[in-house]
């Protein structure tokens, strides 16, 4: 089998919701931490994300939703009107190259450190527990900061602001929004009773656990519309403090997904394993059980390469397939994936920082 014969519908259009795709080939989220201080895209980004437009789909790097938001430095955001006009100069370059773009949404939770927060004050959480690791701060990478756990009235403000990011995305000119619940990040954390030590209805019962992730979901889709909204999901990444998998991964997620049907979401965005390292899950959790607990579109991801996309499409196992490394090195992947061409390797040196060095200078292939 060639990959680019009939065998395979990978280079086909689809539809996720509202969006209709060129083909199934979809640019996961990049953190490349190339923004300015103040998280404000520009005409640098703007050519990055044309480049890689022939991606059926875009997922934006994850994006801050809010000052408290951030845990990283250099990341972008998308709560004010500088970041509105910034973000208007990428959505209309990817548009101008034929491709489409959604917004992913971000709220690091306690992954992030007193000089990343307004005023220097903790970083917030469901519970008062520290993560493990270092981020990325404007004085170089520094231990994570101890949280403090959100009080219960704070929580309709943290809903907010992920309603205000998905209203300013719009009028960014986004085709649509992700939720980011995954990674082990603050939706992330409320999930997993590791680190969700929480008595109110946002903790305890899975019930409660699950509460944040659904209403923020609702709330974005009061913005967008159903259609035009997908969520990402990584039930058993460790990322973001090695934080531990919650003790009931199937019955926690398996819930959280019966209860996202509702929604009718564009898609899901499942990591399968560890996000960026493996595939490889626990004994007692199956990642294709829960996916099939989704009654919508699946975008795939984690460690994927061409061979593999072939097959579980080919399985029905995915609609879609997110690629995110591959897509530094070759703004034009989805061609090189179709003709089988050698992809080129970024060094890891150029994955952050460095201005348009490793970033807009990759060459597509000639011809």
């Amino acid at each position: 089998m060639t990959l680019n014969s009939p065998s395979t519908d990978l280079f086909t259009p689809m539809t996720l919701g509202a969006l209709s795709l060129a083909n199934r080939i979809v640019m996961a989220p990049l953190t490349r931490s190339r923004m300015g201080p103040e998280g404000v895209p520009n005409e640098m980004h703007a050519r990055y994300y044309a480049q890689r437009a022939s991606a059926g789909l875009i997922i934006s790097e994850a994006t801050n939703i809010s000052a408290q938001a951030r845990g990283y430095a250099l990341t972008p955001g998308i709560w004010t009107e500088e970041h509105v006009a910034g973000w208007k100069l990428v959505t209309d370059a990817v548009h101008a190259a034929g491709g489409l773009i959604v917004c992913q949404l971000w709220h690091v939770g306690r992954f992030s450190h007193v000089d990343l927060q307004p005023d220097g004050t903790a970083p917030v959480a469901p519970s008062a527990i520290k993560a493990e690791g270092q981020t990325f701060t404007e004085n170089g990478m520094m231990d994570v900061s101890m949280p403090r756990a959100l009080e219960t009235s704070e929580i309709p403000g943290i809903i907010e602001q992920y309603r205000h990011a998905a209203a300013c995305a719009k009028r960014a000119g986004f085709d649509g929004v992700e939720v980011h619940s995954a990674n082990s990040y603050l939706l992330d954390q409320f999930l997993r009773d590791s680190t969700n030590q929480r008595t109110d209805q946002y903790g305890g019962s899975i019930e409660n656990r699950t509460r944040l992730t659904l209403e923020v979901t609702a709330a974005v889709v009061e913005i967008w519309g159903h259609d035009r909204v997908g969520i990402r999901l990584s039930p058993v990444t460790p990322d973001a403090g090695n934080t531990p998998l919650d003790s009931q991964v199937m019955k926690t997620y398996g819930y959280l997904i019966e209860q996202l049907n509702r929604f009718q979401l564009a898609y899901m965005h499942f990591v399968e394993g560890a996000t960026a390292t493996s595939r490889t899950v626990p004994e007692n959790v199956d990642l294709d059980a829960l996916r099939a607990r989704f009654k919508g579109p699946y975008i795939g991801n984690n460690n994927y390469d061409i061979e593999l996309a072939v097959t579980r499409r080919a399985e029905g196992k995915v609609d879609a397939v997110a690629f995110g490394r591959p897509f530094i090195a070759n703004p034009d992947l989805v061609r090189r994936l179709k003709e089988d061409a050698e992809l080129a390797v970024a060094p890891r040196e150029t994955y952050y920082g460095n201005g348009a060095k490793g970033y807009t200078d990759w060459p597509t292939l000639a011809g």
